[in-house]
C-alpha cells in the first residue's frame, strides 16, 4: 500500500492527551457495548435456562448483576463526557454522546427503581413476576447499543480514518 491508501492512526503533531482522548471516544463504546451484550442480551435470557435455576435465585442474581453493570456504565459514561471537553468535536458526535447520557438516565433513575421493586415484590410473594418496565429497560439497552455503534463509527471516521 502507498501512503495515500495507508491509514494513519495517529499524527505526529497530536499530543498525548489528544491521543488518548480520542482512544478512548473509540474504546470506551466498544467496552460500553460488549458489556450490554454479554450481560443484557446475552447472560440474562441463558441465566433462567439453567439448571436448578428457580425464579428468586435468578431475580436475586440479577440485581446484583444490574446493579454493578449500572455502575460501570456511569462509569463509562462519565470517561466518555469528559473525553469530549475538547475543541473541534463535531455537533453530530456531541448530540449523540449527549443522547447516550439521557438514555443512560432514563434507564438508571426511571427504569430501574421501577424494576427493583417489582422484583422486590417477587421475592416477598407479593406477585408473580413479568412486568412490562423490562420491555422499557431491554428497549433502552438496545437503543443504547446502537447509540455506541454510531459513536464507533464515527470515531474511527474521525480519528482513525481521517479525510474518507
Amino acid at each position: 500500500m502507498d501512503s495515500d491508501t495507508t491509514p494513519r492512526f495517529f499524527t505526529p503533531a497530536i499530543s498525548r492527551p489528544a491521543l488518548l482522548a480520542a482512544a478512548g471516544r473509540i474504546l470506551v463504546p466498544g467496552l460500553w457495548m460488549g458489556l450490554i451484550m454479554g450481560i443484557s442480551f446475552i447472560e440474562t435470557p441463558l441465566k433462567f435456562l439453567g439448571p436448578g435455576m428457580t425464579l428468586a435465585l435468578g431475580l436475586g442474581i440479577g440485581q446484583l448483576v444490574f446493579a454493578a453493570m449500572n455502575i460501570v456504565e456511569v462509569i463509562f459514561f462519565i470517561v466518555l463526557a469528559a473525553s469530549c471537553v475538547k475543541r473541534g468535536l463535531d455537533r453530530a458526535y456531541l448530540w449523540v454522546v449527549a443522547s447516550l447520557g439521557l438514555v443512560l438516565l432514563a434507564k438508571v433513575a426511571l427504569i430501574r427503581p421501577f424494576l427493583s421493586k417489582r422484583t422486590e415484590s417477587v421475592l416477598a410473594g407479593v406477585e408473580s413476576g413479568g412486568s412490562s418496565w423490562h420491555y422499557f429497560y431491554i428497549a433502552a439497552d438496545g437503543l443504547l447499543t446502537l447509540l455506541l455503534i454510531t459513536l464507533m463509527v464515527m470515531g474511527v471516521r474521525r480519528w482513525v480514518l481521517p479525510g474518507r
